[in-house]
């Protein structure tokens, strides 16, 4: 037997990440394998369940093949909430649909809101229905795919396909049960049977486990991986970012830099506020304030993309040289709708105050300041629902540059903590595996890096372009709505 390790694995929105990780923490090595997610209308994003399978195997043959370590425990975790349904032994009917960006359930938001009540929902689970939500998405499915939803018997999310996969054991874990709202009660922990009744009769809704729980163990033949190994239940991906930098305890903030922007703030107690998410933690005992933006890191891709595919240090470079402001332009970051804390699926990007004297460094800057001011309306709201934040603990590929996290904390005027690790999901899956094993101690784990405390005479100017930057979406809300539905006409 080779030395012991744990694999943690990851199904981002544009990739999926696999690791291995030693007892103490220290990464072995990783692998990346990149994808796309499936646009086929106007607000539909989709995915195909059978790649997240297919590229868990091919990870773990990667991370494994020609190495003596054994794996001793997997964990798993994935974007969401997502909508996979199956039927009851497991295959995929359809690809799933997406969280939050996919914004095709408005219709059915509106109406299961207006038969069920806007504050019975957000009492009762904690969130008022949005786009993120999961039970409009299953309503839509039997609207529109009547012969699908008849035949449909299971919900997975990628964390619990791959449990399932694995292991032949079917459950979910609570805190993404607490995302599929309304049919989620998170007073009592479980799923609220009046409104499924309402919404998924037919279905088979999983038990539900906490995410470091033990869901089974592998029965299948997986590359590098041995039968019998234990399988942990895993959950949603920002949550497992929040458990790899240990930001599990009331005041702290985790700020995921990815393809989307998300935001978790742990709570002592809950907190209900109709612009935001509450939720069930990932750890037995957690409760939770979060929100997202819809696009963070997707629109600094598309810019990249847009000019040709510079190197991202390139175009750093140049958004450095641009300075604050970005030389008079100002973003709006809606690019896919947006999430928390406007709730607005029609809500599209925007760019104010261009001239012939600007370049694709100003522009590039404008994108990350915009994400930046995404962060602060997010921050301001949580805060005057109540939230305490007292440490913001950063996560996630945009943390590896130094400006996109200097421009965060210049706007919010917050320090961020940078761990040592900020590989993301997949290393907070791995910790989550080790908890088999017991606890382990985060500052041995993923201690410290560095801090990156704001620039006071920054932020000053930063107060007077924010203030523009709230009124830029005020000021065009019509406009957008319009070209949003000029968009969803064939």
């Amino acid at each position: 037997m080779g030395n012991p390790v744990y694999l943690g694995f990851d199904v981002g929105t544009s990739s999926s990440k696999g690791v291995l990780v030693t007892p103490g923490g220290t990464v072995v090595r990783s692998v990346i394998r990149e994808h796309q997610v499936s646009r086929p209308r106007p607000g539909h994003v989709e995915m195909s369940g059978e790649i997240w399978w297919e590229e868990f195997t091919q990870v773990a043959a990667e991370l494994t093949s020609g190495h003596d370590e054994t794996v001793v425990a997997v964990g798993v975790s994935g974007m969401g909430p997502c909508v996979l349904l199956t039927d009851a032994h497991g295959s995929p009917l359809r690809p799933a649909i997406l969280y939050g960006v996919d914004t095709r359930s408005t219709k059915q938001i509106e109406e299961i809101t207006a038969e069920l009540g806007a504050d019975a929902i957000l009492s009762r689970g904690g969130s008022h229905l949005s786009t993120q939500a999961v039970g409009p998405k299953l309503a839509w499915v039997r609207e529109q795919e009547p012969d699908i939803f008849a035949r449909a018997r299971r919900l997975f999310m990628p964390a619990s396909f791959l449990a399932y996969r694995l292991t032949g054991q079917y459950a979910l874990d609570f805190h993404s049960a607490s995302q599929c709202s309304p049919l989620f009660d998170a007073r009592s922990l479980s799923w609220y049977r009046p409104w499924t009744e309402r919404i998924c009769p037919d279905l088979e809704l999983p038990p539900l486990l906490w995410s470091d729980s033990p869901i089974g163990k592998v029965n299948v033949a997986v590359p590098g991986i041995r039968q019998g190994t234990p399988v942990i239940m895993g959950t949603i991906d920002a949550w497992a970012e929040a458990v790899s930098v240990g930001a599990q305890n009331p005041g702290d903030l985790m700020l995921m830099y990815g393809t989307t922007m998300f935001l978790v703030c742990t709570v002592s107690q809950p907190i209900y506020t109709p612009s935001m998410w509450g939720t069930i933690g990932a750890l037995e005992g957690t409760r939770n304030l979060a929100g997202g933006m819809a696009a963070s890191g997707a629109i600094t891709a598309w810019l990249r993309e847009m000019f040709g595919s510079p190197g991202f240090p390139t175009l750093l470079g140049e958004a450095q040289t641009s300075g604050i402001g970005a030389r008079g332009l100002l973003m709006l970051p809606y690019f896919a709708g947006e999430r928390t804390p406007i709730s607005d699926p029609n809500a599209r990007g925007a760019i104010l105050g261009l001239t012939l004297m600007h370049r694709r460094g100003d522009l590039y800057r404008a994108a990350l300041e915009a994400t930046a001011f995404g962060v602060r309306h997010n921050i301001e709201v949580m805060r005057d629902a109540g939230a305490p934040i007292d440490r913001v603990v950063a996560v996630g590929g945009g943390t590896q540059g130094t400006l996109w996290t200097q421009i965060v904390s210049d706007v919010t005027g917050l320090d961020q903590t940078i761990p040592t690790t900020t590989i993301g999901a997949s290393y907070g899956a791995a910790l989550l595996a080790a908890r088999i094993d017991g606890s382990p101690d985060i500052d041995t784990w993923n201690p410290p890096a560095h801090r990156v405390q704001p620039d006071p005479e920054a932020r000053n100017r930063y107060d007077r372009l924010y203030n523009l930057y709230r009124d830029f979406y005020t000021s065009t809300m019509e406009i957008a709505h319009q070209l949003a539905s000029e968009q969803s006409i064939p």
